[in-house]
Formats: C-alpha cells, structure tokens, sequence
C-alpha cells in the first residue's frame, strides 16, 4: 500500500472524528477488542483507532482478532506494527480467552460478499452463529467489559417493500424462511436473538447495529456490488454495465463515517437498542453510474440491461432510516456521496499505483 493511500485514510478518519473527541472520551486509556480485523468494518475501526491515539491522545490499546494474522499484516502493515495494536490469531468459532484487560468489544467477523452466501451457505451460517454463541461465552467470564457491540445487517429487516420510503429499526420484516440466499440474513437474525438473551439472561451489556451499504477505501473493488463495479470497470477503462433497467434505488455511507458512527454507538448506544447504520439518501443505480462516469475523461460508456443472461433483474430498495441515530446521538453524514466517490477512486488509484491496468 501506498503512503498517499495510508494518508488518506488518516485525513478521512480525522475529519470523520474531529468533534466527537468529548462524546468519544470514554475509550481513553481503555482496550477495545475487535472481531473480523481483516475486512472493511474492522480495518476502518482499527484506522480510526490509530487516529484517535495519534492525533486526539486517546491511549487506546487495540486488539484485533483474526483468522489469517498473516493476511492482516500484509494488508496493513502500518496497523499490523504499530505498537498499541495487538493481532490476536483465531477462528471466532474456536474458544479463545479474551484478554481480561478488554473493556470494548466490537464483533463484526463476517463476510458480507453474497458469492460466498451463495456457495458456502452452511459455512456463512456457521461462521455467524457459532462464531457470536463462542465470544458471548468468553466475554461472559470478563469483568470489565463496558460494552459488546454487535454487528448484524440491514438485510435481516428482508426485502424492503416499494412503497416504504425507508427501513426504520422497528420494522417486522423478515427474509424467507428456508431459502438458501436467506442465508446470511437469517444467521445475522439468530445473532440478534442470541445476544437479546444472553444480555438477559448474562447481563451483557450489549448494543446492536444494522448496517446497509458502504463505499471506500479497503472495500475490494472485485466484490460484487454495483458500485464497485462501476468504478472498477471506469479505472480500467471498461463499459459501465447495469444489469437491470437502472432503477433499483441504494444508499452508501462512506468509511470514514461508518466508522466515527460505530464507535459512537459503542460508547453512548443505549442497551439492548438496535441502531441502522448507513446514508438515508437514495439513489438509482442509473443516476449513480452517471456519478462515476462524470468523474472520468474520457467519461466511459454506461449500458443499461447489460446482464448476459435472460434473467429478468428486478428493482428493489434498500435504505436505511438514521432518525434514531442522528437524534438521539447527534450523528451525521460528513462525506456526501460526490466527495465520497471522489476519494475512492482517488484512493483505489493511489492503492493500485503503477498497475497498467488502471486509467490516470
């Protein structure tokens, strides 16, 4: 990686930070344990952490639980070696001993990416139901956590009805029962359920959110959303190909805040609360295609209905409601989506720096 890269993502994070230093004082001094270290979530949490301790004086101790350390250290060698950070090696499904300093704990071991829900749903499943029974039963045994932050998903609330302009906390939704690309939503619900009865039954002090969808730096641009999509196939000078007719609507948060959001919640998020995470504000994937080509010269092709298949791809929606989040916490968007894409494909070209595969 990068210098420009890494310093980029130290700008975003103090600018996502910068006043919330007092709300977020509670973690001074304190040790915070993160789950699933080497994917989005936990890299951004970890880099906000750096921040925190290098330009606010937090002296926060940070410890990341990873199944492949090796893979954390290569990725980010600059988290991976500094001296307040300690990478725990471990499959979230095997009993580990939490270390009995923790105070925090954020559990976001779990992989978002549908592919993978798709080939290996027993696996997903596994992975999230096991893995969350396991750290509830080792933290159990600590006396000084704080706060247990669980990270489910917006996609446990199931599809979002058309005529429902924004999913809000209290929606009964559910995905369908028994089918296999329910998989992922229904192992996130189960979570919930079992963290609602371990708070208690074991007086955990745990804290849920529901996050949506996310841009950014460290998101890989191989994963198989439409917006990583779009910027990839614009950096390699390629079509931008939406499968559908261009209106299924989506909002995306950037990392940056999702992170100062997190750690928000973690410290002042009411108990036993749910809280969604992510951008109110919609958008058609036609009207973000546009986004992305115009920040492009020469400005790619955009190609609607672009599926290789008869297929038929149907509109859906998928936006969260923030109104609990933002009134009872004060938090708020500071990167809208145009800066956001803008810093993401100034990041991706900083990360991929010398490929020729990708356009200046």
């Amino acid at each position: 990686m990068t210098q420009a890269a890494i310093a980029q993502v130290r700008q975003d994070c103090c600018e996502a930070l910068s006043g919330l230093e007092r709300q977020l004082s509670q973690l001074k001094s304190d040790h915070v344990l993160i789950t699933g270290g080497t994917g989005f979530v936990g890299s951004w949490l970890a880099e906000a952490l750096a921040c925190l301790n290098d330009d606010f004086q937090f002296g926060v101790k940070i410890y990341i639980l990873a199944r492949n350390t090796g893979r954390f250290q290569s990725a980010y060698p600059h988290l991976a070696d500094r001296r307040d950070t300690t990478i725990i090696q471990a499959d979230i499904r095997d009993f580990f001993d939490v270390p009995a300093k923790i105070n925090w704990i954020i559990h976001a071991a779990a992989t978002p990416d549908n592919r993978f829900h798709s080939s290996s749903p027993v696996e997903t499943m596994n992975v999230i139901a096991s893995g969350t029974m396991t750290l509830v039963k080792a933290v159990d045994r600590c006396v000084n956590i704080k706060k247990f932050l669980n990270i489910s998903s917006g996609l446990a609330y199931g599809p979002q009805p058309w005529d429902l302009e924004r999913i809000a906390e209290g929606y009964t939704g559910a995905p369908a029962s028994g089918a296999v690309s329910s998989a992922y939503a229904e192992a996130k619900r189960f979570a919930e359920t079992y963290c609602g009865a371990a708070r208690s039954q074991q007086r955990l002090p745990i804290v849920t959110v529901r996050p949506f969808a996310f841009l950014g730096p460290y998101q890989s641009l191989e994963t198989p959303w439409a917006i990583n999509n779009f910027i990839r196939d614009a950096l390699t000078g390629n079509v931008l190909r939406v499968l559908g007719d261009g209106q299924t609507v989506r909002s995306y948060m950037y990392g940056s805040d999702m992170a100062a959001w997190l750690l928000r919640i973690l410290t002042d998020g009411a108990i036993g609360a749910a809280y969604n995470v992510g951008n109110p504000e919609g958008i058609t994937l036609e009207r973000l295609a546009q986004l992305v080509a115009e920040r492009f010269n020469p400005r790619p092709e955009i190609r609607l209905n672009a599926s290789n298949s008869d297929a038929r791809h149907h509109r859906t929606i998928f936006i969260p409601d923030t109104t609990l989040a933002t009134t009872s916490l004060g938090l708020s968007i500071k990167t809208p989506l145009p800066t956001a894409l803008e810093r993401t494909i100034q990041w991706n070209r900083a990360y991929h720096a010398g490929s020729a595969k990708v356009a200046a």
